[in-house]
C-alpha cells in the first residue's frame, strides 16, 4: 500500500516514486502488475492528479513502469533492473565533463552560469547564429 506524508519536506511526487520503487524491490508489485489510474491514486492519497502524473511520467522515463494507453500503467518487465536509474547522477557527470571543456577554452564560471541560465530559460542570444569554440578557429587555421 502506498502512503504519503503530507508534512514531509520531501516532494510528494518523489515520495510516490520511492514508494512504488520500494514495492517493486520488495516484490509487492511484480512485472505486468497494473497500477491504479492517476485519478484513482490521487483520490486515494488525497493529492493533486498532476503530482501522480509527474511521478508516473518519471517512473516511465526510468522504465520502472510503462503506460499502455487507455489500458493504464503497469510495472515494466525490467523494473527490477531499472530501480537504480539516476538521471541526476548522469546529468551531473555529463555536465561536469562539458564544464571542464568550457573552462579549457577560457570561459569563466560566471559566463558558463549565465549561458546555462539563458538556455534553461529558453532565452536565445538576440540574432545569434551558431558559433564555433574559440580554439576551433585557431586549429583550423594551422
Amino acid at each position: 500500500m502506498i502512503t504519503i506524508d503530507l508534512d514531509s519536506a520531501e516532494p510528494l511526487f518523489n515520495q510516490l516514486m520511492m514508494q512504488i520503487k520500494l514495492a517493486v524491490q520488495q516484490k509487492n508489485l511484480l512485472p505486468g502488475d497494473p497500477l491504479p489510474s492517476i485519478r484513482q491514486l490521487a483520490t486515494d492519497l488525497d493529492i493533486n492528479a498532476k503530482t501522480v502524473a509527474k511521478a508516473y511520467r518519471l517512473l516511465e522515463r526510468d522504465n520502472v513502469i510503462e503506460s499502455k494507453g487507455y489500458r493504464g500503467s503497469f510495472v515494466h518487465s525490467q523494473a527490477l533492473n531499472n530501480l537504480d536509474a539516476d538521471i541526476k547522477k548522469w546529468l551531473h557527470d555529463v555536465i561536469a565533463l562539458d564544464i571542464a571543456r568550457y573552462r579549457e577554452t577560457g570561459a569563466t564560471d560566471s559566463e558558463i552560469r549565465v549561458v546555462f541560465q539563458n538556455v534553461l530559460s529558453g532565452n536565445n542570444l538576440s540574432g545569434s547564429k551558431p558559433s564555433t569554440m574559440p580554439n576551433e578557429n585557431k586549429q583550423s587555421e594551422e
